[in-house]
């Protein structure tokens, strides 16, 4: 392994001139470099706004992308790493999670009333890791060049000016026009911000550096700051995404069509309007057996062995998606022709009777007629679970499986007493979900099944895939946090880059 530069101690952080630039990716890939390097390193985000989150070790909740880069440092996920994530409800609204707990949920103009408040929870995090780590490497969210969003901003330039830290601009250029993004970004700037920009990273290139060079020199002439280097486009990482769908909606390595006959099995999951925690499926796309597909909404779906209804952040919202596209007259079709179906969290509450929200969780008190699958039913809490849990399958063999639960609900019914899984706990197992009488319908509140190999196989199993491999999907993400430290060690000038962090002045 090539020899890391020596990581200094301090604090840079890494904006981006757009979402989805490569700022989670690259703060992950520096948390590696710098945990091969021996440094006590912890990422930090100050605000995300995600529907990809994690259980953390002091048990609340962060934003999937920190949960993965603190695998990326070697260290434990906990709630200062993300200590203000947003969750939207709706095109207008959010749930706010503040230190790992959800306080309330706001309208976008209530919020920004609110951000003082939170910048405070941001603070007193980012201190805490001052104490106990020496490097920090910090992701802003969106871009700094959101002119709408400059007052009481926590999350970039706001943070940046706050803690008196360097940053470095991320653009990709897989999009187009990523000299106007970088230059247009530090327009929109004030002087002391853009005194803050040490320098650049271009992500996502593909083509000849050389027919590139002359753009990289106008852009160094132009703003006086360096380009710290060019990333190539890498495929087939298997990371976690913060939030956005992956760019490649489907498994590449699989035949459309092949069926469990050709020892594939064909999984389809509708992509909900507020899809959560879509990383489920990480290991499903990357299963060299699966024949994935996200199905967007107007798309046909294709012919399937499996089914997946994944979590929801306002399940009645999206219950009343799944009826428009003609969901439920989809499933019927499927089950009737012998297919399975998964339900986790707000999908196993949507194959329930009904869903009840009396207290307003998700929107206006009502109460909404489920899919009818399995007998029971929803009522909505205020009161959010978070837990990490391990336990077995209740399917041949016990397979051992692993997750976590995220999720604002209670279930009962009769459907219950023929559980999921079995989970452990301080009193002994204690049963979750519900597998129907024809065994065609397995239903949970566990994200995170498919990660685990044994799960996994056993699940795929389930579903008709006859021979199931066991893959090992977290071997296959630290592989990728390696390869991804090699590659920024490879392509970009590591000494100068960290020779622009630097101790904050008002610690």
């Amino acid at each position: 392994m090539p020899t890391v530069p020596t990581v200094p101690s301090g604090t840079l952080m890494i904006q981006g001139t757009t979402s989805d630039a490569g700022k989670s990716t690259l703060v992950a890939g520096l948390c590696r470099l710098a945990r091969r390097a021996g440094a006590k390193v912890a990422p930090f985000k100050p605000q995300n706004m995600a529907l990809n989150s994690a259980v953390t070790v002091d048990g609340g909740e962060i934003g999937r992308a920190q949960a993965l880069q603190a695998v990326a440092a070697g260290i434990d996920a906990h709630t200062d790493l993300n200590p203000v994530l947003l969750k939207p409800t709706s095109d207008r609204g959010a749930q706010v999670i503040i230190h790992g707990k959800a306080r309330m949920n706001l309208d976008a103009r209530a919020y920004h009333d609110y951000k003082p408040v939170a910048f405070d929870a941001v603070l007193a995090s980012y201190r805490r890791l001052q104490a106990r780590f020496e490097t920090i490497f910090v992701e802003g969210a969106g871009s700094p060049a959101e002119i709408n969003l400059r007052d009481r901003d926590i999350a970039n330039m706001g943070f940046a000016e706050a803690v008196d830290c360097p940053v470095v601009l991320v653009a990709d250029i897989d999009r187009g026009g990523v000299f106007a993004h970088l230059t247009g970004t530090l327009a929109c700037l004030s002087a002391s911000e853009r005194a803050r920009v040490q320098g650049f990273v271009i992500n996502r290139f593909r083509g000849d550096i050389g027919l590139l060079q002359p753009g990289l020199d106008w852009l160094e002439a132009q703003t006086g700051k360096p380009v710290f280097g060019v990333l190539p486009y890498l495929h087939g990482l298997t990371l976690d995404a913060e939030d956005m769908l992956p760019r490649e909606l489907r498994a590449a390595h699989a035949g459309a069509g092949m069926g469990t006959a050709n020892g594939v099995l064909r999984v389809v999951v509708p992509v909900l309007p507020h899809i959560s925690n879509h990383t489920d499926f990480d290991a499903l796309r990357a299963h060299p057996q699966v024949d994935f597909h996200y199905v967007r909404s107007g798309s046909t779906p294709p012919p399937a062995d499996l089914i997946v209804l994944p979590g929801s952040k306002n399940v009645q919202g999206d219950l009343a998606f799944l009826r428009s596209q003609g969901w439920d007259a989809v499933l019927q079709r499927h089950l009737r022709y012998g297919g399975k179906v998964i339900g986790i969290c707000g999908g196993m509450q949507m194959l329930g009777r009904e869903v009840a929200d009396p207290h307003g969780v998700e929107g206006a008190p009502c109460t909404v007629a489920g899919l009818g699958w399995l007998d029971f039913s929803t009522t909505l809490t205020r009161e959010k679970t978070l837990a990490n849990v391990t336990g077995t399958l209740a399917l041949p063999g016990a397979p051992a499986a692993a997750g976590y639960e995220i999720h604002m609900g209670e279930t009962q019914g009769p459907a219950l007493a023929s559980p999921a899984l079995h989970l452990a706990s301080v009193a002994g197992p204690r049963p979750d979900g519900a597998r129907s009488a024809d065994d065609q319908i397995l239903a949970t509140y566990v994200h995170g099944l498919f990660d685990t190999p044994a799960a996994c196989a056993a699940l795929l199993a389930w579903a008709g895939l006859g021979a199931a491999e066991e893959i090992d999907y977290p071997a296959l993400r630290e592989a990728s946090l390696d390869r991804l430290a090699d590659t920024l060690e490879a392509h970009l000038d590591l000494p100068r880059l960290f020779a622009s962090m630097r101790e904050p002045t008002n610690r």
